[in-house]
């Protein structure tokens, strides 16, 4: 059993996943209601109790110095958190130094390698920013 709390972003993306399910299911439930759902599940009487500890802070995990995995235009990267801060609820400004330069480019003509990332993440992990193919510019995974 987990005991350790998701943030307050993680729990709002279970919430959103049990309304999916809920919904194919054919029992479709409200934000609100999964929301609160969640709580319970965490042992919360609520989801604004829920929401007064866990805080609206960053996912475990992006902390200074701790070790994250993810993409950045569709590169995949290992990195060490340099930097982060909250822009807006659920949102983060985060500065990231790859332990391996990827090379953002895609044509075989020239290369150009990056060794530190900077971009804002929402509840998700990544960039509302995309690509010409539809991926985000970065996606930091969540824990």
């Amino acid at each position: 059993m987990n005991t350790q709390l998701p943030s307050a972003a993680q729990a709002k993306l279970q919430a959103e996943r049990l309304r999916t399910k809920m919904a194919e299911d054919g029992e479709p439930i409200g934000h609100a209601r999964s929301l609160e759902l969640v709580a319970h599940q965490h042992g919360f009487r609520d989801w604004n109790t829920m929401l007064a500890a866990v805080g609206n802070g960053p996912p475990k995990g992006w902390e200074v110095g701790k070790k994250v995995k993810g993409t950045y235009l569709s590169q995949p990267f290992e990195a060490h958190v340099i930097s982060i801060s909250i822009v807006r609820p659920g949102w983060f400004r985060l500065k990231l130094q790859l332990e391996q330069p990827v090379d953002v480019v895609t044509s075989d003509s020239f290369t150009n390698f990056r060794s530190q990332v900077r971009g804002v993440v929402g509840p998700k992990g990544h960039s509302a920013e995309r690509t010409s193919d539809g991926q985000p510019h970065l996606q930091v995974d969540l824990w």
